[in-house]
């Protein structure tokens, strides 16, 4: 008998991303490089160096939820509920008839609501003189209430938690999620990242540590990964979900996987509160870390999803720690960079590459890296540059390195 037990699969995917709010809009915008990048519309830019982001567009939490659930969720838990129920959807779980103990949430973010709240009931509560916090403000901006609303709505009723590892956040969602099922705690995960940051809080304080881009001119080309004239990241939001599933309940249900996950590993810099460790030292580690718990050699992964910030330090840094990992099979991998089409959404962007890498490996094709138009002599690997390309994928990992030096790394495979 076939010993399903230690098979972890993918069984459905959603999104809310400034590319498309499905599965199918997001992928086909990668595809076709068509970048949501564009001039912030929800916040005043005058005085920040930074005057663009990846908005969310047509979004309705009424399609998703009522009017009085709407208002309780901080618009993060709003995505992660939204890209949660396309999930399930795809999944074609019959939530009535599953067991809820054996479900449960792990959603990542980097900060939840808790900037945008609290900017938003200060600013009330002193233009009032009074004490004017909302009852409901508390449970709005706490990390933890994108999971939270999952499990709730959804009635799940296992294990639910919730990961802050800033850019790390979405990825390290899906890691620990993997294991809870390896490790028999539930049978599906509904697991992945939901970021909601736009207020000026936010943009005034990334603008401020220079991490942010102010190539305003053409918004669409201000995202170049791993180009030599790259000059910082570009803020976004959104949010992915996975359903992970016990691969014996998958069969059990007659439900074909999408894809299987079968590496994931998390470790630190412990370096610098912000900077990366310039020779990748803690990037190299979680990669080596998540190829031996796989148990595969280097040699057999044939595609990188690259954190690819488009700041000067990480993409460098990403660069030197796959050379490590791969020595010259580096050169022969392909690798791209999501972020060069959505920007960077933080705790949401690991998942939604997590997405990227389960459509490639389904589909076999890779999206290109737009915008790499000047090559970087220290950023010199095959980066898929500003096309789809179609490709033999077994194996793909996807890196994502967040503020703090945490580093998070996940393996998919092909189903067979």
């Amino acid at each position: 008998m076939t010993d399903y037990k230690k098979r972890v699969v993918i069984t459905g995917m959603g999104v809310i991303s400034c590319v498309g709010n499905t599965v199918n809009e997001f992928w086909d915008s990668l595809l076709n490089g068509k970048s949501g990048i564009d001039y912030l519309k929800q916040l005043n830019t005058d005085n920040y160096s930074c005057k663009i982001g990846g908005e969310i567009k047509n979004f309705d939490p009424l399609n998703y939820m009522d009017k009085k659930e709407s208002k309780r969720l901080a618009k993060n838990s709003q995505f992660a509920v939204a890209a949660s129920m396309e999930a399930i959807s795809g999944a074609e779980l019959d939530l009535s008839n599953t067991d809820r103990l054996s479900m449960g949430a792990l959603i990542g973010s980097g900060s939840g609501g808790t900037i945008p709240e609290t900017e938003k009931e200060t600013l009330q509560m002193y233009d009032k003189n009074r004490n004017t916090i909302s009852p409901i403000y508390v449970p709005k901006m706490l990390p933890n209430m994108a999971a939270s609303s999952v499990s709730r709505i959804f009635n799940l009723e296992g294990y639910s938690n919730a990961v802050s590892t800033a850019c790390a956040a979405g990825t390290q969602a899906i890691g620990e999620a993997y294991e809870v099922i390896l490790r028999g705690d539930a049978d599906i995960m509904i697991a992945g990242g939901s970021e909601a940051p736009f207020c000026e809080t936010t943009l005034g304080g990334f603008c401020n540590m220079h991490a942010l881009t102010s190539s305003n001119e053409d918004p669409k080309t201000a995202s170049k990964p791993f180009d030599k004239n790259r000059d910082g990241f570009v803020p976004s939001e959104g949010s992915a979900v996975l359903v992970l599933e016990k691969l014996e309940n998958a069969i059990n249900r007659g439900k074909e996987p999408i894809a299987e996950i079968v590496g994931y590993s998390c470790t630190s810099d412990a370096y610098h509160l912000v900077q990366p460790q310039p020779e990748g030292k803690g990037a190299t580690n979680a990669m080596n870390k998540a190829l031996s718990k796989a148990n595969l050699n280097f040699k057999e992964i044939n595609y990188i999803n690259a954190h690819g910030t488009s700041t000067p330090a990480n993409d460098k840094a990403e660069t030197l720690a796959i050379k490590n990992v791969f020595n010259d099979h580096a050169y022969n991998l392909k690798i791209n960079s999501t972020k060069s089409i959505i920007g960077h959404s933080s705790g949401a962007a690991g998942a939604m590459e997590a997405i990227a890498c389960a459509k490639s490996i389904k589909e076999q094709k890779i999206h290109g890296t737009i915008n790499y138009n000047t090559p970087d002599p220290e950023c010199d690997l095959d980066y898929n540059p500003n096309k789809s390309t179609n490709y033999e994928i077994n194996y793909a990992l996807s890196n994502s390195f967040g503020f703090g030096g945490h580093n998070s790394c996940i393996i998919l495979s092909k189903f067979l």
